[in-house]
């Protein structure tokens, strides 16, 4: 099965430095671990056949609303950052 139209604006929602399609594209892939020859197959994960690929609809459906209300949200008008506070409590003010 091939999935097809995907907008690539759903790659832009990012979580930890990956966009949430790429994480699931990642993790839902038949693995055998080399150790004891376990099969890791997320096709196995459900009786539904549709299983991972409403899985995949669900995820571009999320990334593509959160977008939205993202670009919906005010601009974040941020107080500067006290001199004296910890180098780790620091972001970066690019």
């Amino acid at each position: 099965m091939t999935l097809k139209n995907i907008p690539e604006r759903a790659y832009d929602y990012v979580v930890n430095g990956r966009s949430a399609i790429e994480w699931l594209i990642d993790r839902y892939q038949v693995r055998t671990d080399k150790a004891s020859g376990i099969v890791n197959d997320p096709n196995d994960y459900s009786d539904d056949s549709r299983y991972i690929v409403d899985l995949v609809k669900r995820v571009v459906t999320v990334s593509m609303e959160t977008l939205e209300i993202v670009k919906m949200l005010p601009p974040l008008h941020e107080k500067p950052q006290p001199t004296d506070w910890p180098f780790e409590w620091k972001c970066s003010q690019d």
